[in-house]
């Protein structure tokens, strides 16, 4: 499996860009496979607080709905449009042009690197 190794993961299968107090938010390709084709994106609104653990939106693909859980405390700063006018995106590039949110977060203590995430996908 090829990971990005500068990324912090979730055991819900979510991905962390950490850059100070802010977090690019996206699921990982093994999660995106999992979906099938993700035909809509429903994130929260700029300015929105979220819960680590709690849901925070949801991703559709043509096999389920799932909710998409907040990986961290945080608030949310921005989502990404280009995902919920072209969810493809999530498929095509979930580490890049897929992303969903950004945050701003006050804790990453919970979170995985590269090879505890690895270990876990391997154990399924």
């Amino acid at each position: 499996m090829n990971l990005p190794a500068d990324l912090l993961y979730t055991k819900d299968h979510e991905w962390l860009r950490v850059e100070g107090d802010t977090a690019t938010v996206g699921i990982t390709k093994y999660a995106a496979e999992a979906l099938g084709d993700v035909v809509y994106v429903d994130l929260p609104e700029a300015g929105s607080a979220v819960t680590a653990g709690e849901s925070c939106g949801e991703i559709e693909s043509t096999k389920s709905v799932s909710d998409l859980y907040a990986p961290t405390d945080g608030e949310v700063l921005e989502t990404n449009d280009a995902v919920v006018q072209n969810p493809s995106l999530v498929n095509s590039d979930p580490f890049g042009t897929g992303w969903l949110l950004r945050l701003r977060v006050t804790s990453t203590d919970e979170l995985l690197d590269v090879d505890e995430y690895a270990e876990l996908v391997e154990q399924g």
